[in-house]
């Protein structure tokens, strides 16, 4: 049996969602009566305590399209320097929304409110206009690192002071709440908006809703068009989030948990030089300058575990719902067999 720990991205729907989205209630979502769909924006909305929602078809569309509603041609926004927003998607703000960006290395890819002041421009015709900061919780090329209740609160207020607009990349963000037990509905007052990715954790096969004001949502529902991402009978999509939402939350604390396992049996390893702290279902390691990324990958590969490679010396492995305690026992036993000819 092969064990994927590629990403949270590669879990199949279990049984019981298969059956929600078969017997799902569907309509016509570009003519707004699909009621699954509209039962599931409504749902995410309400739990992140904001008024409406916008279901998508990826992450990344809804990240962009919030972006495209927050600014106009010429402004700049704030990210992270190892975000997904600036790194992963494609250079998405620059071609859609014509904005500079501003990246800015923080802790384990954490922006703190003394980095964000730093960064405001002056309003001066010689610079961009200052006018989004995006967070990413938890982060991702920051090994599973997330965000405390109160380090929100704080970016927040430090961004709001400034006259900032806050969007959240939440595209892990109930791995994130589940370690803080923390409810959903916290985080609306210090966003104005929030994107919410069902299929890495929660195990869709498709899906993230965009949460903010019923202003924002109507605005972002054009910009949603203009991106070509209107489906139409999308609820059978929806249906496998509403099941998500209902059964597949608390369990991601399995999640770390077996990741944590991972993590503990790679800093005994001889050959690996830094395992970043685990702290949720991210495994993210260095190896010994002797031993490149490529050969470790190809070996457990060999051994049907799959994992990816982040940089010549570094590793990603990331827990999900289908990975079993029987394939955490594998690839620990697999590491421990492990003798690099170059190490």
């Amino acid at each position: 049996m092969m064990t994927d720990l590629r990403s949270d991205t590669v879990t199949r729907p279990t049984p019981a969602m298969l059956q929600a989205m078969m017997s799902a209630e569907l309509g016509d979502d570009v003519f707004g009566d699909d009621p699954t769909v509209n039962a599931l924006q409504e749902k995410t909305a309400r739990l992140f305590g904001m008024e409406a929602g916008l279901f998508f078809p990826t992450g990344t569309m809804s990240n962009q399209v919030a972006i495209k509603t927050h600014t106009q041609p010429g402004d700049e926004v704030v990210v992270e320097a190892s975000s997904h927003t600036y790194l992963l998607e494609s250079g998405g703000m620059a071609f859609h929304s014509g904005c500079s960006i501003r990246p800015v290395a923080g802790n384990r890819g954490r922006l703190s409110p003394e980095l964000i002041r730093a960064q405001v421009n002056p309003r001066n015709d010689h610079f961009p206009v200052t006018r989004l900061v995006v967070i990413e919780n938890t982060c991702n090329r920051g090994g599973g690192s997330y965000y405390t209740l109160e380090q929100m609160q704080a970016v927040s207020e430090a961004a709001r002071a400034e006259g900032l607009r806050m969007h959240l990349d939440g595209a892990r963000i109930f791995n994130a709440l589940v370690e803080l037990n923390v409810p959903p509905a916290a985080l609306g007052p210090l966003f104005d908006s929030i994107s919410i990715c069902l299929s890495k954790g929660l195990g869709c096969p498709a899906g993230t809703v965009l949460t903010g004001s019923a202003e924002f949502i109507k605005k972002a529902k054009r910009y949603r068009k203009l991106f070509g991402g209107t489906m139409r009978q999308s609820g059978v999509l929806a249906a496998a989030g509403l099941y998500a939402l209902d059964h597949h939350v608390q369990r991601l604390k399995e999640d770390h948990e077996r990741a944590r396992r991972i993590g503990e049996a790679l800093s005994r390893q001889r050959w690996v030089r830094q395992v970043w702290p685990v702290e949720t279902n991210i495994i993210l390691f260095d190896l010994t300058q002797e031993l490149p990324a490529a050969v470790l990958v190809n070996y457990l590969a060999s051994q049907n575990i799959l994992c990816v490679a982040t940089g010549r010396h570094q590793i990603r492995m990331v827990t999900h719902l289908d990975i079993t305690d029987d394939m955490v026992a594998h690839v620990v036993a697999t590491l421990h067999a492990f003798e690099p000819v170059a190490a």
